[in-house]
């Protein structure tokens, strides 16, 4: 099942992309308690124990830190392709993969 884009709002969004890992690549303002460094080094958004975004409020399913969000949460369409296809993983579906035949 595939929600039409018209339905992909703030009041349906089920935060799928908040189960991501988000590198953090710049500055962008996150506070330091939702910054975690990986083995690597690197520096990450926080995760809680269960994979969640620890910037996401459970209560609401909305990011508590939306105007300092890390850019690649920013560049994230809602509605998009990978949107969709993380909202589809959720629901234990299938992404459709379209072969396209040339003759």
């Amino acid at each position: 099942m595939r929600l039409p884009d018209d339905d992909l709002t703030c009041s349906t969004c089920e935060a799928n992309c908040c189960r991501l890992e988000v590198m953090l690549f710049t500055d962008t303002g996150v506070p330091e308690q939702y910054i975690q460094t990986d083995r690597w080094g690197g520096m990450t958004m926080a995760r809680l124990d269960d994979g969640w975004c620890a910037a996401l409020d459970r209560s609401t399913m909305l990011c508590s830190i939306y105007d300092k969000r890390p850019l690649i949460c920013r560049e994230f369409e809602m509605g998009g392709s990978d949107c969709r296809s993380e909202r589809a993983k959720s629901h234990g579906e299938e992404t459709a993969l379209v072969t396209i035949k040339i003759v």
